[in-house]
């Protein structure tokens, strides 16, 4: 931990897999913030109808929800994605599209989001920094990672972490399962 309490990770054995997805699978993308009303109190972020909890002492999952980079209906149209783009069972998808209101299965909602931290070994441009978030969805009985990148294009070496999320995109998700 640096001195204004935001952790910064180093590699360990189970970031092999994310270090390969970086490596192999990496798509840049420009995903918008959340455009309506986000009301934050205590350990709740309400954005319209859907809410996240997160731990209050989580300043960087805090300014990520505080700013808008990461929402409800921006996790569920990620797993939706994810669901229809996936080499994944067929049969499985066809019975899904089939079913009314299919894409409510994947909504996201009541989530508590804790344990941000940058994985310095995972950002290499001063410009753009990856996190990782750890998810508990009360509707699955593990924890889910979420790692989201962030750019800044005006960013330097210096720039304080708070800062650069105030003042950064979102541009990459990536989800595994703990």
């Amino acid at each position: 931990m640096n001195v204004l309490g935001q952790k910064i990770e180093k590699a360990g054995p189970k970031d092999k897999a994310v270090t390969e997805h970086f490596k192999n699978d990496y798509k840049k993308k420009n995903y918008r913030k959340f455009a309506g009303t986000i009301v934050l109190k205590d350990n709740t972020a309400k954005f319209n109808d859907k809410t996240i909890f997160f731990d209050q002492s989580d300043k960087i999952t805090e300014t990520m929800l505080k700013e808008g980079l990461i929402y409800p209906q921006l996790l569920t149209e990620f797993q939706v994605d994810k669901f229809e783009n996936e080499d994944s069972d067929r049969t499985q998808k066809r019975f899904a599209k089939i079913q009314k209101n299919w894409k409510d299965s994947f909504e996201v909602n009541n989530i508590k989001l804790s344990g941000g931290s940058e994985l310095s070994f995972l950002s290499t441009d001063e410009k753009v920094k990856r996190f990782k978030v750890v998810c508990k969805d009360p509707k699955f009985p593990n924890l889910m990672i979420y790692y989201f990148e962030l750019t800044d294009k005006n960013a330097t070496k210096d720039t304080p972490i708070q800062d650069f999320i105030k003042n950064s995109k979102l541009t990459h998700i990536f989800q595994r399962t703990e």
